[in-house]
């Protein structure tokens, strides 16, 4: 498997990309909401950490308008390309650093906010990291993380066997990981280890009818990642099928509900002095 291959769980391909651009239409507005209760705003320069393709990428360069900037770090270089030309054509400064977190570069004391979404979950230097973002923030900087408090609250309604079968699966694929894929519940923390003061906690919660958008983000999610799971030998074909076959079912099915996996915003400003 190449480098750009293990970048993402789920891959950097023309598929993956649109469904991260559905997910991002999902979530766009609890980003914008934690940018707006971080007090972003024009002329700041950002960081997005972790920016993938660059949807909030985008969107934060916007608010920074001309007299600001973002500067977004992703190990995937399909993602950055992809970005850096969707900065060019829209005229935006942006900057990139294709590169994993460790071997970032972070100037001290530099940056008026920071973003990170769904970037914490999949790595294990989170101690390492964050440390090093507390130094690049200016004094009064913001941080702002969205990532997973508790994966295993999804579930779907009503409960077939396939779909659970499934949803075990993709728990038990995170646990072979390096990464925790409830590091919500321990980054603040983190956060006051590393010397920023935690100032707003805010959970993040998605539930939906079939007939809701959120509705259709695990269902893209299932579709792309369930065959990996009969990669990794962690479903078997027939498992997969049944449970895809379930989530069509269920979508007919009276009462059908969809509660999504718990999330949590955390902001911390770094102190003055």
């Amino acid at each position: 498997m190449s480098t750009e291959e293990q970048a993402y769980i789920l891959g950097t391909d023309r598929e993956e990309l649109w469904r991260l651009g559905f997910q991002h239409q999902v979530w766009s507005s609890e980003a914008r909401k934690g940018w707006e209760l971080a007090r972003f705003t024009k002329g700041d320069h950002l960081l997005d950490l972790g920016s993938g393709p660059g949807f909030c990428t985008i969107e934060m360069a916007y608010m920074c308008g001309e007299e600001g900037r973002v500067t977004a770090v992703d190990k995937s270089k399909n993602y950055i390309e992809h970005l850096s030309q969707l900065a060019a054509l829209q005229h935006l400064t942006i900057d990139t650093q294709c590169c994993d977190f460790k071997e970032m570069h972070l100037v001290d004391n530099h940056y008026d906010g920071v973003y990170c979404r769904w970037a914490m979950a999949w790595i294990s230097t989170h101690k390492e990291v964050i440390d090093k973002v507390a130094k690049a923030l200016k004094p009064g900087g913001r941080f702002v993380i969205q990532e997973y408090y508790n994966f295993s609250a999804l579930h779907i309604e009503p409960e077939l066997t396939g779909l659970k079968t499934a949803i075990a699966a993709i728990g038990k694929s995170y646990e072979q990981m390096d990464g925790y894929i409830d590091i919500g519940k321990k980054l603040p923390a983190l956060l006051e280890s590393a010397g920023l003061r935690v100032t707003s906690l805010r959970e993040l919660n998605k539930i939906a009818t079939p007939n809701e958008l959120v509705w259709h983000w695990p269902k893209t999610f299932f579709q792309i990642y369930l065959p990996k799971l009969v990669d990794m030998g962690l479903l078997s074909t027939s498992e997969m099928k049944n449970a895809l076959e379930d989530f069509e079912n269920v979508e007919k099915m009276p009462g059908a509900q969809l509660m999504g996996p718990s999330m949590i915003e955390i902001i911390a400003v770094k102190q003055e002095g």
